[in-house]
């Protein structure tokens, strides 16, 4: 039996939430310092901008940068108060304080990575195997950052009694594999939109032409594998949400149901960046969609293991437990037969 909850979590969970909606707009932030060359707008400085706390006449590209940096402070502080919080609310292995302390470590890595590609020169113009690498490696930590903080505000709201036992989950293992896809999808979209930064096209003979030439950079050629490996992703994503909709349909109806509309969003947002080569405002757009369907996957993972762990279709009595809520969706279940 999990333990019981101390305190109000109302007040925990909009914290989470709108921390974690600050820290989405701070990535696509992150994302426009990128498509716009402005990494190197503060220099190889870090954490002062060009040696200094604030600029004099800063270039676009230093204002840029340097509120890149002071919105990542924030968003540094609300994750270690979301933390902290977590710790003073929730009992010691409450699956919120574990939560609320991963994204506490991922967001002190998020920081160290972004300071490793300033005093690393792997911004701007750079075009080195190392930046693709670090901008892989950075994607994965965000995602898993974003990850936490979902889970964080998902599981105070929606606690369960009986922990889920996910090894004896027949879709568990399913689960992972695509969410190992998405975030392969994920990494390969972030190196082609470094791509479209580095070597832009045209028109799109033009970005053709680049895509097979014989000598095209790496992150060029990328262009033709990412779309395919975005549809085969796509596919099973919305057959697993199906699936899992007819399953657990009083859990998983609404999860499955944005699941399967974040994915068709993003295959068009994709189809239309390729068609007008890759606007700054479509790269923000497509990524947005693509954190919105991270997390909401996420979450219907971890709806989907409370849901197989507990009792078929049973109605549950919240006053039997008074120190605990209902589980997900099932505060008001019928009694199925037998």
């Amino acid at each position: 039996m999990a333990a019981a909850r101390v305190g109000n979590p109302a007040p925990f969970v909009r914290y989470a939430w709108g921390s974690l909606a600050f820290t989405v707009a701070v990535v696509l932030w992150g994302a426009y310092v990128r498509a716009t060359g402005s990494g190197a707008g503060c220099g190889a400085h870090w954490p002062l901008c060009d040696g200094q706390v604030v600029p004099r006449a800063p270039r676009a590209e230093t204002v840029i940068e340097l509120t890149h940096r002071l919105t990542s402070g924030v968003s540094l502080l609300l994750v270690l108060g979301l933390g902290v919080w977590a710790v003073r609310l929730f009992p010691a292995r409450h699956r919120v304080r574990r939560m609320a302390t991963a994204a506490v470590l991922f967001m002190l890595s998020e920081a160290l990575i972004g300071a490793g590609l300033v005093l690393f020169g792997l911004v701007a113009d750079d075009r080195s195997p190392a930046r693709a690498v670090v901008l892989g490696v950075h994607l994965t930590n965000t995602f898993f950052l974003l990850a936490a903080m979902a889970l964080s505000a998902w599981l105070a709201g929606h606690p369960v009694i009986t922990p889920p036992a996910w090894r004896r989950s027949p879709a568990a293992w399913t689960a992972m594999a695509l969410l190992a896809g998405v975030l392969l999808t994920g990494v390969s979209g972030a190196m082609v939109a470094l791509g479209d930064t580095l070597f832009p096209a045209t028109s799109l003979g033009h970005g053709f032409a680049q895509d097979t030439a014989p000598d095209a950079h790496a992150l060029v050629r990328l262009r033709v594998w990412h779309p395919l490996i975005a549809l085969l992703v796509s596919i099973a994503l919305a057959r697993f949400a199906r699936v899992q909709r007819q399953r657990f349909p009083w859990a998983l109806g609404t999860l499955a149901r944005l699941l399967t509309a974040g994915v068709s969003l993003q295959l068009l947002a994709g189809a239309v960046n390729v068609v007008l080569l890759a606007p700054v405002w479509l790269q923000l757009v497509h990524l947005l969609l693509a954190d919105l369907v991270w997390v909401t996957l996420v979450l219907l993972v971890a709806t989907l293991l409370d849901a197989e762990a507990l009792p078929a279709r049973e109605t549950y009595d919240v006053s039997a437990a008074p120190t605990m809520a209902a589980p997900i969706g099932m505060r008001s279940l019928p009694k199925g037969p037998g």
